[in-house]
């Protein structure tokens, strides 16, 4: 069974950095573009970041470039997102998600999604 495995969740300060793992168990995820979501208690999940397979070009949402950022290391196979200046509004679980062909910005069209990692940000 194919399952996304996202790690480096935790509790971190206000002004704090964490940076998020994801990586597939069961199969390579070569020519899918990867992206990460966050839902808080109550919200919707919401798009966070998303990179393509081959060039890397990469998306992120509005509110939060400049402050995080993704990439991926397709020889091991796992993506990352590196999350910076938190603030206790970055307060979530946060998933990882593959989708065939381009990024997607919104949560519909992705395949495969991870089990979520949660992250807190205390003030």
């Amino acid at each position: 069974q194919v399952q996304l495995v996202e790690s480096g969740g935790g509790l971190v300060q206000a002004g704090g950095s964490l940076r998020l793992s994801c990586a597939p168990s069961g199969r390579t995820f070569s020519s899918y573009a990867m992206g990460w979501f966050r839902q808080a208690p109550g919200k919707e999940r919401e798009f966070v970041a998303a990179i393509s397979w081959s060039s890397g070009v990469t998306y992120y949402a509005d509110s939060l470039k400049g402050r995080f950022t993704i990439s991926r290391d397709n020889a091991k196979n796992t993506v990352y997102l590196q999350m910076n200046s938190l603030k206790p509004e970055d307060t979530a679980v946060y998933y990882c998600a593959a989708v065939q062909g381009s990024p997607a910005v919104v949560p519909g069209p992705y395949d495969y999604w991870g089990q979520g990692t949660q992250v807190t940000v205390s003030s």
